[in-house]
Formats: C-alpha cells, sequence, structure tokens
C-alpha cells in the first residue's frame, strides 16, 4: 500500500472527514487526529508529513481547477459559502513621475542604510547628514519544501 493511501485510510479511520463538519470542526478533528497519531509512537513524522504535502499539493489543484469553473456568483452548498466579489481596478501610482522618483529616492535611501548598518565607520549622506545604523528584526524561521 502506498504511503498517500495510509495517511488516507488513517485519516478515515480516525474520522477526520465527516459528512458536512463545519470550518471550526474540520480544524479541531484535524489537531486531535495530529495529535493522536503524533502520540501513538508507531509513526515515522517524517514519512508523514511528506505524505501530507503531497495530498495537500494535489488538493490544492483540484481546489483551484474546480474554482475556475465555478459561476461568477454567489453561492451557499453544502456549509459552504461562495461570495463573488468583482476584482475592481488598482491606480497606476508608477505612472506619475514624482511618484517615481520618491520610489527611486526610498530604494537608494534603503541601500544606504544596508552599506551602514553593516559597516563598522560611520557613513555620510550626500547631503552632509550622519546615517544612522538601524536596527534590524529577526524574520521567523521557516522549513522550506522541494519535490
Amino acid at each position: 500500500m502506498g504511503a498517500s493511501k495510509n495517511l488516507l485510510m488513517l485519516m478515515q479511520d480516525k474520522e477526520l472527514s465527516n459528512a458536512f463538519p463545519s470550518k471550526k470542526e474540520i480544524q479541531l478533528n484535524a489537531k486531535k487526529f495530529v495529535s493522536e497519531i503524533l502520540e501513538s509512537g508507531n509513526v515515522d513524522k517524517t514519512e508523514l508529513f511528506t505524505q501530507a504535502v503531497r495530498i495537500n499539493e494535489a488538493l490544492a489543484i483540484v481546489t483551484e481547477s474546480l474554482k475556475n469553473e465555478m459561476p461568477l456568483e454567489n453561492f451557499e452548498a453544502f456549509g459552504i459559502k461562495g461570495t463573488y466579489r468583482n476584482g475592481g481596478d488598482t491606480l497606476n501610482y508608477k505612472e506619475d513621475p514624482i511618484y517615481a522618483d520618491i520610489q527611486k529616492e526610498l530604494k537608494e535611501r534603503e541601500e544606504l542604510l544596508k552599506v551602514a548598518y553593516k559597516s563598522s565607520n560611520e557613513i555620510y549622506d550626500e547631503s552632509g547628514f550622519l546615517v544612522p545604523k538601524v536596527s534590524s528584526t529577526p524574520r521567523k524561521s521557516s522549513l522550506t519544501i522541494n519535490y
């Protein structure tokens, strides 16, 4: 039996998917399902994780493909409500030369701040002002998945 089929069988055995559970029920059942599986101790976490990634990829494609086939209208069915929204327009600010100049100046300032941050010496901008060494905020670590 394939690895993905094992995870699907486990999900069915744990009754993760009821007839039409609410979003909250799905979330609670999913968390309970994972807890029970991990607490049993008889599983390879890496294998289960990779199975979940593959299943998620397949479901994302199915969901997106079906969504693209839905009529552009509101619906409510099987406990799910879909609301159609017109995308509207976005202004093209970059067509304004003043806006474009300010954006360019901001990019240049960002680069100057990066240099000042990495430098052990004081850095001055073209107007003769000291460029401050700004603080940094750590980014959240993450796990990247490729296959």
